[in-house]
């Protein structure tokens, strides 16, 4: 065999490098709800996707496409699949994390023993490295593709703060609670239920710069476990708070609810700005991340 074979055979499966590694963190730990934790890690041309799931009712992604890494070179054939703790994996990478500066990550797959290598590439003083064990990916519980209720989306988008104020103040010990799309007047409810009500309104005429877009063609109502609901916003990154993005909901066929948050990743510096037509940061530059919560079962 040739040694261009034989470099061609041994390439790791993946090899990519980022900027801003606390931009990571934020992504990541916008999933983490609790502190024991595993995710899926699912690699390919297109970027990195990280699953994690619980209980068969609520389940996270974080999209990393390809353009948010300096490096990104890609040898496998299809698309790997492992298991990682998410906890160690965060702590392994706040490792890396220098307060005001933005150090230089790479993170390889797989290692010799099929490990995920993280090793900084920038420093001239020292160089850190991480090794973490990975293992064969646990099966995914239920299908979470994302089906339209109908030939009209229900949507709305609501302030990322407000939204994470509003289910705050909505706790109730075991509560589920219930969102309520009405289209005439406009509006979204959320209502909790215990030893009283208490809901929350948001009116799309009247309250558009927190409810900054909305359709829905009919009455909907369905409710959710207040547990997962919240985990949706819970460790919502204190970036996603300043930058108050807005967060889009949407309800699927069943009930599904799909609630989608914007993470910036890399920090632009004055020379390499990238922003769209009305002040986004350009989706190069951002992580996509997508809760899906399966609403409560209705007793007949």
């Amino acid at each position: 065999m040739s040694d261009s074979g034989m470099e061609e055979e041994e390439a790791p499966d993946l090899i990519c490098e980022l900027e801003n590694v606390n931009g990571l963190v934020d992504a990541l730990t916008a999933v983490r709800w609790k502190r024991q934790q595993d995710a899926v890690l699912e690699l390919s041309e297109h970027g990195i996707v990280l699953i994690v799931e619980e209980s068969g009712c609520l389940q996270a992604k974080v999209y990393l496409k390809r353009e948010l890494f300096i490096r990104y070179d890609y040898k496998a054939r299809g698309r790997p699949r492992f298991g990682l703790s998410l906890g160690y994996f965060v702590d392994c990478l706040n490792a890396f994390s220098l307060p005001g500066q933005s150090s230089v990550i790479q993170i390889q797959y797989p290692g010799p023993d099929m490990q995920l290598l993280l090793k900084s590439v920038d420093s001239l003083d020292a160089s850190i490295c991480a090794e973490i064990r990975t293992r064969i990916p646990d099966t995914i519980a239920w299908n979470y593709n994302f089906e339209p209720a109908g030939a009209n989306p229900l949507t709305f988008t609501v302030k990322s703060a407000a939204l994470k104020e509003a289910i705050e103040d909505l706790e109730w010990p075991g509560s589920s609670i219930e969102i309520i799309l009405e289209p005439d007047p406009p509006s979204v409810t959320l209502r909790a239920e215990g030893h009283g009500d208490l809901q929350i309104d948001f009116m799309y005429y009247v309250n558009s710069e927190l409810l900054v877009a909305f359709q829905c063609d009919h009455r909907t109502s369905f409710k959710y476990k207040y547990k997962f609901l919240r985990a949706t916003t819970s460790n919502m990154p204190s970036t996603v708070i300043k930058e108050n993005r807005g967060s889009k909901l949407s309800i699927g066929r069943g009930g599904m609810l799909k609630v989608q948050h914007l993470v910036s990743i890399s920090k632009p510096s004055v020379s390499h700005t990238y922003v769209d037509a009305v002040g986004y940061q350009q989706p190069g530059r951002i992580a996509h991340i997508e809760f899906f919560v399966k609403p409560e079962e209705t007793e007949d």
